[in-house]
């Protein structure tokens, strides 16, 4: 039994320090109550919404993964980096941090591009429905979700350069924080009033309203296109401010010969 409750203790003691072990019993049960909680109270408030719901499901999820690709792919090229070891050499050579991430951007692009194709391909050939039924709303809705996608990858990027290996588990969590108050697979209205301000805060709140806008009546308010680019360019902006100001602290205080030790 001693040997037993040793094992046990020896875990034990590793989860108040461990983000991602935290994560684990906290943050995904969390944020899965929160967002299907909200689609089943969409659902039972509006049950004449079933008839619509394929469309609104599977373009939900298509336009989801493009958001949460395009952050990954950023995410993943700095640690895939760090991982073998390369980040100095990089950064020894005339490479600019901005060079760097410019690179991480236009591959993250490339992945939606594949993996959104794949996706739209299987969406009508499996469950008929088609993606182009958004027209040429499309570009703009994609468009927002990529540039929202690499302002949020950026920014993990950073926390990442910072705060080193710890961080780590945020390339696969951050994106999905903001996934309950973005109103993927649900209107805004759905969500408690002090908490719908908040949403249309995110752009990628915009994309889905208008998302379901298109499906329901072939046409997008434009306000809500203009909010969504506006509200990127502020955010893209300060991911870029953010890293910037982290790589300078790294380099001060000698972190990036650390990471991936």
């Amino acid at each position: 039994m001693h040997r037993i409750v040793a094992v046990l203790l020896r875990h034990l003691y590793l989860y108040p320090k461990s983000l991602s072990r935290l994560m684990e019993i906290f943050y995904w049960p969390v944020l899965d109550l929160l967002v299907w909680g909200f689609l089943t109270v969409y659902l039972s408030r509006n049950p004449n919404a079933l008839p619509q719901w394929t469309g609104f499901l599977l373009g939900a999820m298509i336009l989801w993964d493009i958001l949460f690709r395009s952050q990954q792919a950023v995410c993943i090229s700095f640690l895939e980096e760090v991982w073998s070891r390369n980040l100095l050499n990089l950064f020894a050579s005339p490479l600019s941090p901005g060079e760097f991430l410019i690179a991480t951007m236009i591959l993250s692009f490339v992945k939606f591009l594949l993996a959104a194709t794949v996706a739209g391909v299987l969406a009508w050939w499996l469950y008929g429905f088609n993606l182009l039924v958004l027209g040429v709303y499309l570009v703009p809705l994609v468009a927002n979700l990529i540039i929202m996608g690499w302002a949020i990858g950026i920014v993990t990027t950073a926390v990442i350069l910072r705060y080193g290996e710890r961080a780590e588990v945020l390339a696969w969590g951050i994106a999905l924080l903001i996934q309950p108050f973005s109103a993927v697979f649900y209107p805004v209205s759905v969500l408690p009033g002090w908490l719908q301000p908040l949403a249309l805060c995110l752009p990628s709140t915009h994309v889905f309203e208008g998302m379901r806008e298109v499906i329901l009546t072939g046409r997008m308010s434009g306000a809500s296109l203009a909010a969504a680019f506006g509200l990127n360019a502020l955010y893209l902006a300060g991911a870029f401010g953010y890293f910037f100001f982290m790589y300078r602290l790294a380099r001060v205080q000698g972190r990036l010969t650390k990471l991936g030790e």
